[in-house]
């Protein structure tokens, strides 16, 4: 996919970069699950920017507080990461929980994530069961909640993902 990020440089706007970026597979590529990383901020961002590095400098996982990062992910569905990880002996569900301690997908971060489906459908569900369908075009601002992504149908979902790290209290 490409990426363009735009600035300033001696008072004009201008592209400082315009660049092929990857995605990167979830588990090594094995399971039908891939984040691409499009760039994030710290703090109060500085205009004019005069530097790709301010913008497009991510470290792995949920941002601190005060950060923002955005990204795409693939979400494939369930049954295609089931049988993924299962031809390359990954268990899945017993990484998840020796890793999370918690119900297979269930989890939580602690961020402000304004998720925009792009493309297929998902199913957002909450703690007790609770759970909303959604479509391309539809967005889900999440509050640092406990939660879980489940792909019920035969195509991958994208999203575009825009977290905000936080504090919890």
């Amino acid at each position: 996919m490409k990426r363009v990020i735009t600035g300033h440089k001696n008072g004009k706007s201008v592209i400082l970069d315009d660049a092929e970026i990857s995605s990167t597979p979830v588990m090594e590529g094995r399971i039908g699950t891939d984040i691409a990383v499009l760039g994030g901020a710290e703090g109060i961002p500085a205009i004019p920017v005069e530097d790709i590095n301010t913008i497009i400098q991510v470290p792995p996982g949920p941002p601190k507080p005060g950060r923002v990062n955005v990204a795409y992910t693939w979400l494939g569905p369930d049954e295609e990461v089931f049988r993924k990880a299962k031809e390359n002996n990954w268990d899945i569900e017993g990484l998840w929980k020796q890793y999370l301690g918690d119900d297979y997908g269930m989890h939580t971060t602690n961020t402000i994530d304004f998720d925009v489906i792009l493309s297929g459908e998902i199913w957002l569900e909450l703690d007790e069961g609770v759970e909303v369908h959604l479509k391309a075009g539809d967005c889900v601002i999440q509050n640092g909640t406990r939660h879980a992504w489940r792909n019920r149908s035969t195509e991958s979902c994208l999203m575009a993902v825009f977290s905000v790290g936080a504090n919890r209290t």
